[in-house]
């Protein structure tokens, strides 16, 4: 690790221990600095998975969300994993700070091109037109629905000069405005993601794709992905600008990832609303690690409103570990007796 990024950890460090004697409320934003040191000092090494996931592959997804509203209070830490559901997620619970933790570092360069594009776009037209190099169709309003905006930018080719101008502007923002040490391996690594974005459009996988995640509808049939109001993109876009979407790598079942992040919330006083596992109990379990994950679990802040969102179901029903397809349960119930 450089010598400034073991000096950032270091603060941080310091700082938890110092906020246990005297817990103060979750900052309303962070400097780029702190946004940078939560990152790396809960941070593990590089994990592998098997694919690089840069877009969900759980069309089911919204099937929670009214439940999930039901339960959990606006104001609370959503946790999750993965690519962009999460920001779907934040936009139905409306939390107060988000942390998306992955196994893989590329998750977390992911997460930083989103947080530029949130931050250089407006409305969702311009952030749509951004993600995906194409030009903005005439026409389109805050108004527009979902799947009309979707469908306007189909007919519309991607732009290699489109793509050129906004990668630059993608790295100079987290670069020259948030001071984000990137390295040059990764910045080749997020150009190389984002250029993906250009070459596949929607078709970031076969299915389902982008176009049909975000014009899912939930199971009242009612457009709620983050990209299908302006109230809703707005939420996630207002967090990415006040730095409280922090990326962190780290294997659930690993020794700190999890557990600094507890450590620097309760020393804030705050309390998990949600935690979005998508099927990564089931990867824990192969691994021998489920108990460690229950472990950490059980150290975060939580009460009775803290939910878990899984979205695979096995056999065998319910209780902590099992694989739900959109499914929710009680995280405080679910780790009693893993503290």
């Amino acid at each position: 690790m450089p010598f400034r990024l073991r000096l950032a950890a270091a603060a941080v460090a310091i700082a938890l221990t110092a906020s246990t004697h005297a817990a103060a409320r979750l900052p309303a934003r962070l400097t780029d600095l702190e946004f940078w040191q939560l990152s790396t000092s809960a941070s593990e090494s590089d994990g592998y998975f098997r694919s690089d996931n840069l877009t969900s592959n759980e069309l089911g997804f919204l099937d929670v969300l009214s439940d999930l509203t039901t339960r959990t209070r606006p104001g609370e830490v959503y946790l999750g994993v993965g690519p962009e559901q999460n920001y779907t997620y934040m936009a139905a619970t409306r939390p107060a700070m988000a942390i998306i933790f992955d196994i893989r570092r590329g998750n977390l360069l992911l997460q930083l091109m989103y947080k530029a594009i949130f931050e250089l776009t407006k409305t969702r037209a311009d952030f749509v037109s951004m993600l995906f190099s194409r030009p903005r169709p005439e026409g389109l309003t805050a108004a527009t629905p979902v799947t009309d905006l979707f469908d306007a930018f189909a007919k519309v080719a991607a732009s290699n000069t489109s793509y050129e101008r906004n990668i630059d502007q993608i790295v100079d923002r987290l670069r020259r405005v948030h001071n984000v040490p990137l390295s040059e391996p990764e910045i080749s690594g997020l150009r190389q993601i984002y250029r993906t974005f250009f070459e596949r459009g929607y078709s970031l996988r076969y299915s389902p794709t982008y176009s049909e995640l975000m014009t899912a509808t939930d199971r009242a049939g009612a457009h709620r992905s983050y990209l299908a109001s302006e109230s809703a993109f707005t939420s996630v876009r207002d967090l990415e600008l006040a730095n409280l979407v922090v990326p962190v790598v780290g294997d659930f079942g690993g020794p700190r990832a999890i557990r600094t992040i507890a450590a620097y919330l309760k020393a804030h006083d705050a309390t998990v609303g949600a935690f979005y596992l998508s099927n990564v109990e089931q990867y824990l379990a192969q691994d021998g690690k489920m108990a460690a994950f229950c472990r950490s679990v059980a150290a975060l802040p939580l009460d009775q409103t803290s939910t878990f969102i899984r979205s695979q179901s096995g056999r065998g029903g319910g209780g902590f570990g099992g694989n739900f397809v959109s499914s929710l349960g009680s995280m405080r119930d679910e780790t009693k007796d893993c503290r």
